[in-house]
């Protein structure tokens, strides 16, 4: 009897430790061990109060890499680099970051992405990066040309994600006077043709989450709200505020992070960047780490002039600290 009783407490000691790493209620990222890509294991994603789900409509943290802007780092948008931050780093997605002023023909990196993200089974997201030109209406009518293009072109493609102002910014730009507004332009041209995750972002470089949860966008679903942060100079009080927003019931989508300060340099961050990486987890918050290019500064994740012909296959000698620290969250190597 007392065998019996000693291994029923193992057995249920044992069960409970994988309702632990099932649930990740100790904050850290949930790994999973089957050959499935990410599409295939998800699905066609959707917005459910303030969870990013699953085709069957059970929540899911989706994390990767952004790239850094297409116009200088685009090489790195191709199928040999997002294949290698699937197989090798773990990552569920790739952000393509495209600058409003330099569309052109850094628009091709935009469906390299994509085209490489659909054989590869991972998610993208398609960025507009409003930043330079401070208020996303200034470009409304460029945005209005390329959202028409891209969801149009793939109706059909559950893999992307749709990211509509990356980091609005400036004293005159709010969200009631300037990205609300845009973003009802906006979306609706994408609902035109599919009902994809849409990615909203907010004032003041994408930290005034609360702007967007006291006056959400009304009428749509599938829409989430971006909140960016960098680990060295944003640390409680911006996730205290983020806790606020998703108790107020925002669903929030990090489509940018960093391990350093805003600046992108000062070194890394890590004991600041784990809080912030357990923080999203235990919240299932999604989210994209800026990012991939080989400049050197130190949120990047190659050193200088590493990896020039963009071809991944990276080792811990290519990597910059945070390159190396990202993988191994990526990896679930760091609790």
């Amino acid at each position: 009897m007392k065998i019996f009783i000693k291994k029923a407490a193992i057995i249920l000691s044992a069960f409970l430790v994988l309702i632990s790493v099932s649930s990740c209620s100790n904050g850290t990222r949930k790994i999973y061990n089957d050959s499935k890509t990410p599409v295939e294991r998800y699905g066609a994603l959707s917005v459910e109060k303030i969870h990013l789900c699953d085709s069957s409509g059970k929540p899911v943290q989706l994390c990767g890499m952004s790239s850094h802007g297409l116009q200088w780092y685009g090489k790195y948008a191709n199928k040999d680099v997002i294949k290698w931050l699937r197989d090798d780093w773990n990552a569920d997605l790739w952000r393509a970051a495209l600058y409003t002023t330099q569309v052109g023909s850094n628009f091709s990196k935009v469906i390299d992405s994509i085209e490489a993200a659909k054989e590869l089974g991972m998610y993208v997201i398609v960025d507009w990066h409003v930043i330079d030109e401070h208020d996303p209406l200034v470009y409304a009518n460029r945005a209005e040309e390329f959202f028409e293009k891209i969801a149009s072109t793939y109706a059909d493609c559950p893999n992307i994600i749709y990211e509509i102002c990356n980091e609005p910014n400036g004293d005159k730009v709010t969200w009631e006077g300037n990205i609300k507004p845009y973003a009802e332009r906006i979306i609706p041209i994408i609902r035109k043709h599919c009902d994809n995750v849409i990615v909203v972002g907010t004032p003041v470089w994408s930290s005034d989450v609360m702007s967007a949860a006291e006056s959400p966008i009304e009428g749509q679903k599938n829409i989430m709200y971006t909140a960016h942060f960098y680990a060295g100079s944003h640390g409680k009080d911006s996730r205290d505020v983020i806790a606020k927003a998703l108790k107020k019931g925002l669903p929030i989508f990090i489509t940018e992070w960093g391990t350093t300060q805003a600046s992108g340099d000062g070194g890394v961050f890590e004991k600041e960047t784990l809080e912030w990486t357990r923080f999203m987890a235990k919240n299932k918050i999604s989210w994209a780490n800026w990012s991939v290019n080989n400049k050197g500064e130190d949120s990047g994740v190659l050193k200088y002039n590493r990896d020039r012909n963009a071809k991944g296959g990276w080792t811990e000698d290519d990597l910059q600290p945070s390159g190396i620290l990202v993988r191994k969250i990526l990896r679930g190597e760091i609790k």
